[in-house]
């Protein structure tokens, strides 16, 4: 079969703002490229320091989705492979804002409190491609310092099972908003199929973002995006993972969600446990015990309707033990056999 090489770039109208309940915008065929073109959480809507989130964003219009992608022959029980190629800022700013009542260190409706709430500003980051940098400018001196661009996802997921739809704000079992920085360019993302065709979108472009998100707004930018989408039929898989897994070179992650972020800690730790008994070959107290002691913890983000945790593994402390049959590795060389990606 010939493989599809599909660029599209979503008029506004196009876009999805959930998971779920969506009309897919192509059909792709499993092994596809698709060159694609995000908007950043805020729909475009903030430009300048000036453009304060309160008054200039549609509270039912964040996080658009580019998609979704009917996947053809994909079934419930399958498993998406989702390689990111490259992942380029489309734009020479980004954006980030502290929003009223939104984020780690302030009220919010789901952990209420009496105190007013903080000062709402806007910050522009000018993204440099010579450099690959973004400026962060404090707005209360003259401190200024360029930080590393580390373009990533917000967003990539499927729709969820039971005709159910969610929000793009919301990470779960599914994928979604999950905001973690491992979703950068190198990275394969599995996703178990949920419902027929798989209905795989993606969005929310980072151009860099820290651990746990903590004010709730990451260098918020649109991105041009390249990435292969792969399947796995549920015979050939056997091990449809109950929460979204991530893979790259050195590690294997697991993305758990939910609130506390005790739960979504919990939910990456017993994927984890489970991916390592079926890789290994290990009874699952086993594997219990030697996640223990190998484990990394980092946080997602602390600031959504349910937090996000992944647990990483270091493959080099293990023996070989290919994923899906050495899919990641696969992908890899695919994804270096295109070249330089031109947008």
């Amino acid at each position: 079969m010939t493989e599809q090489h599909i660029t599209f770039r979503p008029r506004p109208d196009q876009f999805a703002f959930t998971f779920g309940g969506a009309e897919p915008v192509l059909r792709v065929r499993p092994g596809s490229v698709l060159t694609l073109w995000s908007e950043d959480a805020y729909c475009g809507r903030i430009g300048s320091a000036q453009d304060l989130a309160s008054a200039a964003l549609n509270p039912g219009e964040l996080n658009p989705q580019t998609g979704p992608f009917w996947i053809e022959g994909a079934e419930p029980g399958d498993v998406l492979a989702v390689h990111l190629v490259d992942l380029t800022p489309a734009r020479s700013w980004g954006a980030s804002a502290l929003i009223p009542f939104f984020g780690g260190l302030t009220s919010t409706p789901q952990d209420a409190g009496l105190q007013a709430p903080l000062d709402e500003r806007t910050y522009i980051y000018e993204y440099d491609s010579t450099r690959h940098t973004v400026q962060f400018s404090a707005q209360a001196g003259d401190f200024t310092v360029a930080l590393p661009a580390d373009p990533m996802l917000g967003t990539v997921g499927v729709a969820p099972a039971q005709r159910e739809v969610r929000t793009s704000l919301v990470p779960d079992y599914f994928g979604g908003n999950m905001d973690t920085p491992e979703m950068r360019a190198g990275s394969t993302v599995y996703l178990r199929v949920n419902v027929e065709g798989a209905l795989f979108s993606l969005g929310d472009g980072h151009y860099r973002q820290g651990e746990g998100e903590s004010c709730g707004t990451a260098v918020e930018g649109a991105l041009n995006v390249t990435v292969i989408v792969d399947l796995i039929k549920g015979g050939e898989a056997a091990d449809a993972p109950a929460w979204p897994r991530l893979e790259n070179d050195t590690h294997v992650m697991t993305i758990g969600s939910g609130r506390p972020l005790e739960g979504a800690w919990k939910a990456s730790q017993v994927e984890m446990v489970g991916w390592l008994s079926r890789l290994h070959g290990l009874d699952l107290l086993d594997a219990y015990q030697l996640l223990s002691q190998i484990s990394e913890v980092p946080l997602a983000n602390v600031v959504d309707t349910n937090f996000s945790c992944l647990t990483k593994v270091d493959k080099r402390l293990l023996p070989s033990a290919p994923v899906f049959d050495g899919i990641h590795a696969d992908l890899a060389r695919r994804a270096a056999a295109l070249g330089t990606i031109s947008y």
